[in-house]
């Protein structure tokens, strides 16, 4: 069975001491978990910190957003190039939080998607409905158009490789979450979509579940078949918390 991947998505928290504190806590806790693959992605600033403390550990580190351009005139973005510096491996790409609160476009994060490819980091796509889309039924619709611009923009190919987390936004930071039966139908059907152009690339993607992952809902839904793994908020926060969740994903 492929290796799990758990990703802790730390938002726009912590400083110097605390996440000193936090990464130490990790390696602590997760340094003899060698069952799956674990990933931190801090605020841009701490990137040259969690380089520093995680450099040759078991856990991998990367950034939560990146610029769709390379270089340029572009005050306040971060290129790939830029997060390659400090060794990040993953990034994340069209978080619902920042598509929301600074109108990125799917053909926006499609751009992001392929800088990310093409400097070799490890991209994080984030996909996923509104309640008012799945009450409406059309959640499957909504997540098709995202992933089908990156595809018909650069190929269903550019997925090999790849991370999609599915993230019903209803479910980001309300303590709710999908039940494993409805993660599951949506992650079988983010493969499948993918697989109807590229069968090598569907199966060489990993889909994570985001969307209020703790340690008592990671089991039921990390057993579900096309559930690879979880991108997780609040509990990546707790050591202990998120040592809950990746144990339930080994």
């Amino acid at each position: 069975m492929p290796r799990k991947l758990v990703v802790a998505n730390w938002k726009m928290h912590g400083n110097l001491i605390s996440n000193h504190q936090l990464m130490i806590d990790y390696l602590d806790r997760l340094s003899a978990l060698n069952t799956v693959d674990v990933v931190v992605c801090v605020p841009y600033p701490y990137l040259a910190q969690a380089q520093s403390l995680l450099n040759g550990s078991v856990i991998a580190w990367g950034a939560q957003n990146l610029s769709k351009d390379s270089v340029g005139a572009f005050t306040g973005e971060v290129s790939a190039n830029m997060l390659n510096d400090f060794g990040a491996t993953y990034v994340i790409i069209g978080h619902s939080e920042r598509a929301t609160a600074y109108c990125e476009s799917d053909e926006n994060i499609a751009a992001k998607f392929m800088q990310a490819k093409s400097h070799g980091l490890t991209p994080i796509l984030c996909v996923g409905e509104t309640l008012i889309e799945r009450e409406a039924g059309v959640m499957e619709m909504v997540v098709a158009k995202q992933i089908d611009t990156i595809i018909n923009r650069y190929g269903a190919e550019i997925f090999s490789g790849a991370v999609v987390s599915y993230e019903p936004i209803w479910a980001i930071g309300t303590g709710l979450a999908a039940t494993p039966d409805q993660a599951q139908s949506m992650h079988e059907f983010i493969r499948n979509r993918i697989a109807s152009h590229n069968k090598e690339a569907a199966s060489a993607l990993k889909i994570l579940y985001g969307g209020s992952v703790n340690p008592q809902n990671a089991v039921q839904l990390f057993r579900m078949q096309d559930i690879d793994g979880g991108l997780i908020g609040k509990c990546s926060l707790s050591a202990q918390e998120f040592e809950g969740v990746c144990r339930a994903a080994s």
